[in-house]
């Protein structure tokens, strides 16, 4: 029996990461209010789902799962800014923008790496 190749060792990994780091994204968004800076907070919005997408996309090695995940991810994160403002948070149009926009970049810097990984491999 051969040794899981390098690729199936990252998607497991993202795999297993990604679920704690949705929750912990989850809890961030519906949990108490924090009294940040207003463009920090878009950096943090941002950052979440460039991780969560990122995770995703190396965990689903078939790129079009990958795509749904990254819809799904985007789709969350507005269901999540509307159950704020049910829950007297500020529901804010601006964090789903980050949201959508860390969701793409961390998708297509997911895309990216696997593509030199995979280069590399073959070189």
């Amino acid at each position: 029996m051969s040794a899981p190749r390098s690729s199936s060792r990252l998607a497991y990994l993202a795999a297993v990461v990604f679920l704690p780091a949705l929750a912990g994204v989850i809890g961030g968004e519906l949990g108490p209010p924090g009294g940040g800076v207003a463009l920090w907070d878009k950096g943090v919005h941002f950052t979440a789902y460039f991780v969560l997408s990122f995770l995703a996309t190396l965990a689903l090695e078939a790129r079009r799962m990958a795509v749904f995940a990254v819809a799904g991810l985007i789709a969350i994160g507005g269901a999540l800014e509307i159950v704020q403002g049910l829950i007297g948070r500020d529901m804010e149009l601006g964090d789903e923008i980050a949201n959508t926009l860390g969701a793409l970049a961390g998708a297509a810097i997911a895309w990216g790496m696997r593509r030199l990984l995979t280069a590399f491999k073959g070189a």
